[in-house]
C-alpha cells in the first residue's frame, strides 16, 4: 500500500484519481484550493504532515479560453505551484516519484500527416495555457537533472467524464440541449465544431496514471490518449440525437476561441509499452454517463 498524495483532489479529474487511488488500496491524501500550491512554506507542511511515497499533481488551472485573459496567473499557478510541490516532495521525501501533469496541448498545430502524435514529436504551444504545460515540463525535467528527483511527466489528450465542469466542449453542449429541451427552444449557439480531438474517459485517464507512477520511468514524458480523433460536429450531433433530436446547431463566432488546433489525436504506444494500459471505456457509453450525470444532478437541485 503506497502512502499517495493528490493535488488538485476536488477537480474534475482528482475526484475520480482519488476514487481509483483508494478502491486500489492506496492511503490517499488530497488537497485542493485550501492549500495554495504556489506557497513554499505551505507545501512544506503538507509534505511534512502526509510524508508520501506517490505524489499525483494535478493541480493547475486548465481552461484553454480563459488562459487568453489570464496568461500570468496560469503561470503562476500551473509553473510557480510545480516547481513548489517538487521542492516540498524533494526536502522530505527525496526518493518519492512525483506525476507531474502536462497536457497534448503542449504539441501545438499540427498537421494531418504528423498524427498521431508521438512523445518525441516537437513542441509548439499556441495558446497561454500549453505555454505554462511547457514549463511545467521543463521544471519538472530540471529537478531530475539537477538533484535525480523521481518525475515522471504526461500529457493526457482530451478526456471526459462524469463530474465534469460544463465550461468544457462536452458537458457545455449536454447542457444547452437540456435547457433547450427543457424550455421549447430549437436551436442553440455553438462554436467551432469542426476541430477533431482525441477523448478518452476520465476513469481510464486514471487507470493510467497509477500506473504510470508504479510502472513508469523517470524522466520520461507519456501521452494518454485514445488513439483515435473524432470530429467536435459528431459528438454534437450524438448528443442532439440522445437529448433533443429537434434541435438546431447555430455556429457562433463570437464563442470560437482566437486559435484553434484542428486535428489532435495521440499514441498511446509508449504508455502501453511501460504498463500494459489501453482504454477501455467506449465514448458513447463516456457520452451517456455525461448526459446521466447532469440530469441527475438536475433533479437534485
Amino acid at each position: 500500500m503506497n502512502r499517495v498524495l493528490v493535488t488538485g483532489a476536488d477537480g474534475f479529474v482528482g475526484r475520480h484519481l482519488v476514487a481509483h487511488l483508494s478502491e486500489s488500496g492506496d492511503d490517499v491524501r488530497g488537497i485542493d484550493r485550501e492549500h495554495d500550491v504556489t506557497k513554499a512554506a505551505i507545501m512544506r507542511d503538507v509534505f511534512d504532515d502526509v510524508r508520501p511515497d506517490v505524489t499525483y499533481h494535478l493541480a493547475a488551472l486548465t481552461h484553454v479560453g480563459d488562459s487568453w485573459e489570464h496568461a500570468s496567473e496560469f503561470t503562476r499557478v500551473n509553473v510557480v505551484g510545480t516547481q513548489r510541490v517538487l521542492d516540498a516532495s524533494f526536502a522530505v521525501v527525496p526518493k518519492a516519484t512525483t506525476l507531474v501533469v502536462s497536457s497534448s496541448e503542449v504539441y501545438g498545430i499540427v498537421g494531418e500527416d504528423d498524427q498521431p502524435l508521438h512523445e518525441s514529436f516537437r513542441v509548439a504551444p499556441a495558446n497561454p495555457y500549453s505555454a505554462s504545460k511547457v514549463e511545467v515540463e521543463r521544471v519538472a525535467h530540471e529537478a531530475l537533472r539537477t538533484r535525480n528527483q523521481r518525475v515522471i511527466v504526461t500529457r493526457p489528450f482530451n478526456h471526459l467524464g462524469p463530474g465534469q465542469a460544463p465550461t468544457f466542449i462536452v458537458p457545455a453542449l449536454v447542457t444547452r440541449l437540456l435547457d433547450a429541451r427543457e424550455g421549447g427552444m430549437d436551436e442553440i449557439s455553438v462554436g467551432d465544431l469542426s476541430t477533431r480531438r482525441d477523448f478518452s474517459d476520465v476513469r481510464d485517464v486514471v487507470r493510467a496514471y497509477r500506473l504510470l507512477a508504479q510502472l513508469g520511468v523517470t524522466g520520461e514524458i507519456y501521452n494518454v490518449a485514445s488513439g483515435h480523433d473524432v470530429a467536435i460536429s459528431d459528438i454534437a450531433h450524438q448528443l442532439v440525437d440522445a437529448i433533443a433530436p429537434h434541435v438546431r446547431l447555430v455556429a457562433d463566432s463570437t464563442l470560437f476561441r482566437p486559435k484553434e488546433i484542428p486535428i489532435s489525436r495521440g499514441s498511446f504506444e509508449k504508455l502501453n509499452q511501460a504498463t500494459g494500459w489501453s482504454p477501455s471505456i467506449p465514448l458513447h457509453v463516456s457520452l451517456r454517463d455525461v448526459i446521466d450525470d447532469l440530469v441527475l444532478r438536475r433533479r437534485e437541485m
